[in-house]
């Protein structure tokens, strides 16, 4: 179950459409229920018509809720459900950016409680996972990590002298675009041209800050944002790139990161969250979230040293080789969904 439109363009809800496909292909009856669009922060008729589509699944079903609708479910209405509910968790809400400190306190009380109740818990990196047992006290035997998988992707070939730096994410303020722009803004003496991927409908007066800010250093001739775009010209941008830089404050995996590693792209990271998981050391530079001087050193190095940047490349081709594959994904959420008896999800049915 997600939150408004199963098609949205980001990695989660990419996540979750391929999950379902790649159950599919291992003989599940898997499907994907749409629930009402305002979740995280529902109001009181989203959430009963959330608890109405739990109640909706036949007896004999599993029900797994992505962690933007769960963590903002009441507590004591999913502890009166008679049946297992389990979480499928990207990142804690309260990490999502843009929320007061009261905002983000309030809602992660709401999510602590909920995931209380939950009979399963599967986080989607590593660092999801220890972030849930260190400050949301999911005990870990009740926790799965299911890595996100990557499609193989061809080797990236460039675009020619002028190099390009590919950014794929939905404008938000968690993404971190506006430091891109500013350690663009440092460097612009230097060749390049770069490319925003990604949904710029989500947080309207976050896009329009952005471009505002993309304009006021008169660099619109040099930053080009796209929007979201279909998957066949997402992967010309992958293949067209010379460089991938994302910045964020925080990443509960980053799958635009391991495409990117698919591709051979040498990377400029943020270091928050699971990104240290996701990009190898040998793979790019990685610097402090918001830091625009951090994040402009490191672009202008790979941009001045083409042997660091095939270096670079060909760690982020091999990390990519090695990534899990949809199918992987399938098999431990799966396993984390069985009826096996020892599994906490058989225990509370």
């Amino acid at each position: 179950m997600v939150p408004g439109d199963p098609e949205t363009v980001t990695g989660g809800y990419a996540y979750d459409r391929a999950l379902v496909a790649a159950l599919r292909r291992r003989g599940w009856s898997a499907r994907l229920i749409p629930l009402p669009a305002d979740f995280p922060e529902p109001a009181h008729d989203s959430i009963d018509s959330a608890f109405d589509s739990i109640a909706s699944v036949p007896a004999d079903g599993v029900v797994l809720v992505d962690g933007l609708a769960f963590g903002a479910l009441p507590a004591e209405r999913l502890q009166a459900l008679r049946r297992p509910v389990a979480v499928l968790v990207h990142h804690p809400l309260a990490l999502e950016g843009g929320r007061s400190d009261t905002e983000a306190a309030a809602i992660a009380a709401t999510e602590l409680a909920a995931l209380a109740t939950a009979a399963a818990v599967i986080a989607t990196s590593p660092a999801t996972a220890r972030t849930l047992i260190a400050d949301y006290g999911v005990p870990e035997h009740r926790l799965t990590v299911a890595l996100p998988g990557t499609d193989r992707l061809p080797p990236a070939v460039g675009t020619g002298a002028v190099p390009t730096i590919l950014t794929v994410a939905s404008i938000t303020r968690r993404k971190g675009h506006a430091t891109l722009v500013a350690a663009l803004d440092r460097i612009r003496d230097r060749a390049w041209r770069a490319v925003f991927v990604g949904d710029d409908r989500r947080d309207p007066a976050c896009a329009a800050a952005l471009r505002h800010a993309i304009a006021e250093r008169g660099l619109q001739d040099r930053i080009r944002l796209t929007g979201a775009v279909t998957p066949l010209t997402l992967l010309d941008h992958y293949l067209g790139a010379d460089l991938f830089a994302l910045v964020s404050t925080h990443e509960g995996y980053g799958m635009a990161f391991a495409e990117a590693l698919s591709a051979g792209l040498p990377i400029v990271a943020g270091d928050g969250g699971a990104v240290r998981d996701t990009v190898p050391a040998d793979a790019g530079l990685l610097v402090a979230p918001g830091d625009a001087d951090a994040t402009a050193a490191a672009l202008a190095r790979l941009l001045g040293d083409p042997a660091l940047r095939r270096r670079t490349a060909a760690a982020a081709r091999r990390a990519g080789a090695a990534l899990p594959t949809w199918d992987d994904t399938a098999a431990a959420v799966a396993a984390a969904l069985t009826s096996d008896p020892a599994n906490h999800l058989a225990k509370a049915s």
